[in-house]
């Protein structure tokens, strides 16, 4: 009988827990995990711009107190690329979290300004790799492999693990003519597919739009055009800072037809300057020139390139649309080109924009005019990522929930089982032995909102008492009592803030003035001096009131002085 020499694999001891702390069920805010026994790696440390709900909320993060409690794991965070949504919120994570940041140059040269901004770059030890390059981190092994993406460098991580290769795409698109000249390395992608993907965690946000993206480059035939008919015109852009393609495709557009080039707004200014001091943005001398000049020049000499194409109320370009820019007021004799797609929940704050610029006879392209392509892989883009790295399972990632079901769906046709297919939430553990991939619970996550310097101290709580305030305003019942006479001294005073206009409803204000006053002195005839009771009291009994009156609820502060 002949016998079996095949060896059997000996499978490491442990599991890899792989998980989303961001980027799961939202636009933004993208953060993944990796773990195994005393070793985490995370990659990327994105922000999300606050849903329309969220008064007041400047910046939105993920909540990394699972990390936090287990610092002495992480070895490090690996960058896809340099956009808000992958290092955004790095300024605020770093500080609870300082380990070193490993990415690409040009990602680094953008989130060294953030962190300066912050006064964080002495203290935060950053790696600069190289796409191809292998960085060591504990039992993990990360090769960064060059993909096309909106920005320059951007790249997908290959995290050799115990149990097998992990491929995380990042964001990335096929464009066989990039702006750079460097294609993704479908090559190195398809060695790894050969040699075997355990896990494969696919960006998923253009999932739903058939076909491929188009090249970059058509952008810029289309920006040729557009300046070739205005040449009576001052050319204004407005497009993401991060996009250093488009920002270097609408400077040589005007190098071609004898325009200087302004650049105004904060990040626009940030990420060009970085461009240009690594070398990813070629500038001829004397073509950029401070927006403080353009009054030098003739209007049609002039393009100016601008943050605000997502209709941000205190980007530049908002600001000119209103006239509240210092430098730039916009006239019958501009072109506003908007290079950009609305951002899902943007399109009022966009709309709001355009129809202030029509207003003031301005001249304005946006989406009639195939002045934007996208960065994000269509569904052939994504079957082709499949094909190459032909995983044993998939967790689509970066996307909302039905851009994940959809991704589910499309690995399907591509021959994938639905169970090796896993649509989970933020903060949901994958689970990996080199055999089997199943769900194991879930870690602490979520969203930590940023409020000015305040991080995290604005909670549900806290956003519920401003939709209140948004909505019904608020009224202060002022009172002096003598809590051991159980005597009412002076007041009450009212005081209203949103709710109604005080002079056309004084006899309301009276009706509110003459009930508090009856209910606190009932209350104090009855013996209770507490303070908690007496409060209460106030607000039921005025909420009552004015309830019946307006059918309005307005936030009720009372506040009770003893002397």
């Amino acid at each position: 009988m002949a016998k079996n020499n095949k060896k059997k694999i000996q499978r490491p001891e442990g599991k890899l827990k792989v998980m989303m702390l961001g980027g799961l069920n939202e636009i933004g805010k993208n953060m993944a995990v990796l773990e195994w026994g005393d070793d985490i790696i995370v990659i990327d440390c994105g922000l999300a711009f606050p849903d329309e709900d969220m008064l007041g909320i400047d910046l939105v993060i993920p909540d990394v107190s699972y990390l936090e409690k287990n610092i002495d794991k992480v070895r490090g965070i690996l960058l896809t690329h340099g956009h808000e949504d992958h290092i955004g919120a790095l300024p605020y994570v770093l500080r609870s979290i300082n380990v070193p940041v490993y990415g690409t140059r040009l990602t680094l040269g953008i989130l060294e300004n953030k962190l300066s901004e912050h006064k964080l770059l002495d203290k935060v030890k950053l790696i600069t790799v190289d796409a191809g390059e292998t960085v060591k981190l504990g039992v993990f092994a990360a090769e960064f492999i060059r993909v096309n993406h909106s920005i320059a460098d951007a790249c997908a991580i290959a995290i050799t693990t115990p149990v097998g290769v992990v491929m995380h795409t990042g964001d990335f698109k096929l464009d066989v003519s990039p702006i750079d000249g460097g294609m993704m390395d479908l090559t190195r992608i398809g060695e790894y597919g050969r040699e075997g993907v355990m896990l494969l965690m696919c960006e998923s946000t253009n999932v739903e739009r058939a076909g491929y993206t188009p090249s970059e480059r058509r952008v810029g035939g289309q920006l040729d055009n557009i300046f070739m008919s205005n040449t009576d015109k001052r050319i204004v852009i407005a497009t993401f800072s991060s996009n250093v393609h488009r920002v270097q495709q609408i400077i040589n557009t005007s190098v071609k037809f004898g325009r200087k080039v302004a650049v105004t707004g904060r990040s626009m200014l940030n990420v060009v300057g970085a461009a240009v001091k690594l070398g990813y943005m070629n500038v001829p001398a004397g073509v950029l020139i401070d927006i403080s000049e353009i009054s030098r020049y003739p209007a049609e000499m002039i393009t100016i390139i601008t943050t605000g194409s997502q209709g941000e109320p205190m980007s530049a370009l908002y600001r000119m649309a209103f006239s509240d820019h210092n430098m730039v007021e916009l006239t019958s004799n501009d072109l506003v080109i908007l290079s950009s797609h609305a951002i899902p929940g943007n399109e009022v704050l966009v709309g709001k924009i355009i129809n202030e610029m029509y207003r003031r006879g301005v001249n304005v392209y946006h989406e009639e005019a195939e002045v934007h392509v996208s960065g994000h892989a269509c569904q052939e883009e994504i079957k082709l990522m499949h094909a190459l790295c032909k995983p044993k399972y998939l967790m689509p990632i970066h996307g909302e929930y039905r851009h994940l079901m959809q991704h589910k769906e499309l690995a399907e046709f591509m021959g994938m089982r639905s169970e090796d297919v896993f649509v989970c939430e933020i903060g949901q553990v994958l689970e990996l032995d080199g055999e089997t991939c199943k769900k194991a619970g879930n870690v602490p996550s979520g969203r930590v909102l940023v409020d000015g310097y305040g991080v995290g101290d604005v909670g549900n709580i806290v956003l519920r008492d401003r939709r209140h305030l948004a909505q019904d305003g608020l009224i202060v019942v002022v009172a002096t009592v003598e809590a051991s006479e159980q005597m009412l001294i002076s007041g009450p005073d009212i005081i209203s803030r949103g709710f109604v206009y005080v002079r056309e409803s004084e006899e309301l204000m009276d009706e509110v003035k003459a009930i508090a006053k009856q209910i606190l002195e009932e209350t104090l005839d009855a013996g209770v001096t507490e303070w908690n009771q007496l409060k209460a009291n106030v607000k039921d009994g005025l909420s009552k009131y004015l309830y019946q009156k307006t059918k309005r609820k307005p936030m009720i502060l009372p506040v009770i002085m003893n002397v």
